[in-house]
């Protein structure tokens, strides 16, 4: 018997800390993108913009192919609309941070790797310091999603 009540009382508290964890929403979301597969990059757009919509406040870094996201020459890849909406990748990314107040930033070795400056980027775009990004992706409010 006294096992008996001894699991259950663990089980209420587990549940309980749970319902409180799931009460709990996500503040912050950092969304990763690096893919350079143009429909990757807008799917990672539309849940973004989802989140940011439900609330969160949304953090965008670009790097690697996904930079080009960034640029204002960018690839016909990057501006080019998808299906079932005709949005581009690029598109969406400038509609989030317009409309919702995300910041977006390209990683701190893309510019130096294209050999580009801060000029070649959109503007509103800048470029992520790595110990203030770290502490962003370690924040325990902080959900992440990685494309």
């Amino acid at each position: 018997m006294k096992k008996t009540l001894l699991a259950a009382g663990v089980a209420t508290s587990t549940l309980l800390a749970s319902d409180a964890a799931m009460a709990e929403p996500v503040q912050n979301l950092v969304t990763v993108v690096t893919s350079a597969e143009p429909q990757t990059q807008l799917m990672a757009m539309v849940l973004t913009m989802q989140a940011a919509q439900q609330g969160a406040k949304a953090h965008i870094m670009l790097c690697g192919p996904a930079g080009d996201l960034a640029l204002k020459d960018a690839p016909a890849s990057a501006t080019a609309g998808q299906p079932p909406k005709d949005m581009s990748p690029q598109g969406l990314m400038q509609m989030i941070r317009e409309k919702t107040g995300a910041t977006t930033e390209v990683c701190a070795i893309y510019l130096p790797g294209k050999s580009l400056d801060s000029t070649a980027l959109l503007d509103g775009v800048g470029v992520a310091d790595p110990a203030e990004m770290a502490q962003r992706l370690m924040a325990a409010d902080t959900r992440v999603l990685s494309f």
